[in-house]
C-alpha cells in the first residue's frame, strides 16, 4: 500500500473480501495512466478498457478500466473524466496562479 500511495494519489482503495483483490479509483484517466506507467504495469498484454459514454448524470465521460496483477494482488482500477468541462479562462488561471504563489 505504501508503494501505491507513493506512486499515485488514488481517491479510494477497497480491499475485497477474498483477500487477494482490490479496487482502486483514480481522480482522472491521466492519473490512472501515470500510475500504470510508474508501477511498470502499462504493458501490451495489460487488460484495459477505455470508452466514451454518457454517465448516470447525463454528462459525457471518458472512462478507463485496467486489470493488472500487482505484487500478488488482482487490481480493478478505474478512472473517469468528464468531457464537457470547459477550460479556465486566462484571467481566472492568472488569478489562481497569483494566489498559489502568494
Amino acid at each position: 500500500m505504501a508503494e501505491l500511495l507513493l506512486l499515485a494519489a488514488p481517491t479510494s482503495i477497497r480491499v475485497h473480501s477474498d483477500g487477494s483483490s482490490m479496487a482502486i479509483t483514480f481522480g482522472s484517466v491521466g492519473e490512472l495512466r501515470a500510475w500504470l506507467d510508474a508501477a511498470g504495469l502499462n504493458a501490451p498484454d495489460l487488460l484495459i478498457s477505455e470508452r466514451e459514454r454518457v454517465n448516470s448524470d447525463g454528462r459525457p465521460v471518458r472512462s478507463l478500466n485496467a486489470y493488472p496483477t500487482w505484487h500478488g494482488w488482482e487490481i480493478y482500477a478505474d478512472a473517469t473524466d468528464y468531457l464537457d468541462v470547459s477550460p479556465l479562462d486566462t484571467a481566472t488561471a492568472d488569478a489562481l496562479a497569483a494566489v498559489a504563489v502568494g
